[in-house]
């Protein structure tokens, strides 16, 4: 029999998200579910009851009856110790658990014997889990309003001008963290026409950080920090110091610095210091991502913007529900795609598949048995080495892939192209062996020229060259059309034969294909990279 999935109005305060959107309600029904939402639920996210009812929802009056009644609850926010209790016994939850931070409530899901998926336990090295990520797509449209907040209390414009009324300077942005929210906050501040810096623990994110924009602020201490799963790790007190040696450089020259450090399962690292705030400009603002988990600045207040020696200090712990629209679309998605691979049958019924990677990695407890922290991912075997006699062999011969030719080999090549030079010039027309040079000379060239192209540029280089090389057209239109004998305009006109004609058009079409084919590829590849 076909499931029930209800959606709840959240209950913690300040949150306007909702677990699913209209859109979403069609295509939950088509994998054959039926689907409730909580009078409500969406009015916050500007989703009314009546939208959810012409998706085919079914619109509840209460809590308590939507959750007696619901097989599958989808929720935003952890749920309190009231809503577990609403739980049905041996129902499925999927939402944000947090397991690390709220081992009571594991324990009190477990005494229900649910079945809960925390989606912020998705195992986000997994490529096929990318469309599951709710942790990117949040942390997204959380950089993003970072900065909406931080251009709302700046007294100045974040880009440049030149007026008749003075020179107005481009703000300068710092952002600490260049995970996910990082560089969305680093795009729309480039964006808005900001100078902006930013610092990772992770070397491998400075090409991202440039490629939007921003330019990447090194510590002088040699450490990688990668954490894995997307996140930092915790680093040596020797790169620490080093690292708030340049925070509180970065802190007295920036306008504007937004913190988004945080390390799964532990307090927000504080990385601006009192002192470095009372030496920033009168007017600069803060702005803490982290303020949920503690802060990055040690005068974060959470939920709250504060002005400490002139400088703001904007603590917001619900940057994410300040845009519910779009967020609750977002999650509503990530949501569907995980109902999507618990459902592949399409019959309404869901299968909560523990061998499978994504599944397991998001499973925290299976029919009231607690199974977080999931297992290791099980990574694939590195590529087995080339055995050494087989790679030595090749170089003796001079036939391994990338390898110079023997001197042998040299010359039999040489010999037998000049041999085939030599046939060709005792046989063939001397106009004939004009045009064979120019065209072996031409091979030769074109092929040395795309050799030594870089591979990521072969696409490009070949959809041009194919247009140019087509000049060939020159050719078969002398064919079609040929030229008058005798120099004069009504002298008689030398018709190919029926053969030639009929190649020459072939050719002509053949050649405008390759013409326009290759501009439009140049084309589309181009528009790839504007805006």
């Amino acid at each position: 029999m076909a499931l029930q999935i209800g959606v709840p109005k959240e209950t913690a305060a300040g949150e306007k998200r909702v677990a699913t959107v209209p859109d979403v309600v069609e295509k939950l029904i088509k994998l054959g579910f039926s689907v409730a939402v909580e009078s409500g639920a969406g009015d916050a996210a500007n989703f009314a009851d009546d939208t959810y009812r012409a998706a085919g929802a079914e619109v509840v009056p209460s809590a308590a009856d939507l959750w007696s009644k619901s097989d599958i609850v989808l929720k935003v926010r952890v749920p309190s110790a009231g809503e577990v209790s609403l739980l049905r016994e041996g129902g499925t939850l999927i939402g944000f658990i947090w397991p690390a931070q709220n081992p009571e409530l594991m324990q009190q899901l477990a005494a229900r014997k649910a079945t809960v998926l925390a989606i912020d336990a998705l195992p986000r090295q997994l490529s096929r889990a990318q469309k599951m990520d709710a942790l990117t797509s949040m942390a997204g449209v959380s950089g993003y309003r970072a900065v909406i907040e931080a251009a709302n209390a700046f007294d100045r414009f974040f880009n440049g001008q030149i007026t008749a009324a003075g020179k107005i300077p481009p703000a300068k942005v710092f952002v600490a963290g260049a995970g996910v929210a990082g560089l969305a906050a680093i795009g729309t501040a480039a964006n808005l026409g900001a100078i902006v810096r930013a610092n990772d623990t992770r070397a491998e994110v400075a090409d991202q950080v440039v490629s939007l924009g921003g330019e990447f602020v090194r510590v002088d201490y040699e450490e990688e920090g990668s954490g894995g799963g997307g996140y930092a790790k915790v680093m040596s007190e020797g790169f620490l110091a080093a690292q708030r040696s340049m925070y509180a450089q970065q802190a007295r020259e920036s306008d504007i610095i937004i913190t988004t450090a945080l390390i799964p399962g532990k307090p927000a690292p504080k990385l601006i210091t009192a002192e470095m705030v009372k030496s920033m400009k009168p007017g600069s603002v803060i702005v803490d991502m982290a303020a949920e988990q503690g802060g990055n600045c040690e005068l974060t207040v959470p939920d709250q913007a504060v002005v400490v020696h002139g400088v703001t200090i904007v603590g917001y712990t619900d940057l994410v529900s300040r845009l519910a629209k779009q967020s609750s679309t977002l999650y509503a998605t990530n949501l569907f795609r995980v109902t999507e691979e618990l459902c592949k049958t399409k019959d309404g019924v869901i299968d909560v598949n523990m061998e499978d990677d994504a599944i397991r990695g998001l499973t925290v407890i299976k029919d009231g048995s607690i199974t977080w922290p999931a297992p290791p991912l099980k990574l694939p075997a590195p590529p087995p080495k080339p055995n050494a006699t087989a790679v030595v062999a090749p170089k003796a011969h001079g036939h391994g892939k990338g390898e110079p030719m023997s001197v042998k080999s040299l010359a039999m090549v040489f010999g037998i192209g000049a041999l085939l030079f030599l046939l060709v010039g005792l046989y063939a027309p001397a106009t004939f062996l004009t045009h064979f040079t120019v065209f072996v000379l031409a091979c030769f060239i074109g092929y040395m020229v795309v050799w030594n192209v870089t591979p990521s540029l072969h696409t490009p280089l070949m959809s041009v060259t194919n247009a140019i090389s087509s000049i060939i057209a020159i050719g078969a239109l002398v064919q079609v059309a040929p030229p008058l004998t005798g120099g004069a305009l009504n002298g008689p006109i030398d018709r190919p034969n029926t053969l030639i004609l009929g190649l020459a058009v072939f050719g002509l079409a053949l050649t405008a294909v390759n013409m326009f084919g290759g501009f439009a590829v140049t084309r589309r590849m181009l528009a790839m990279f504007r805006k």
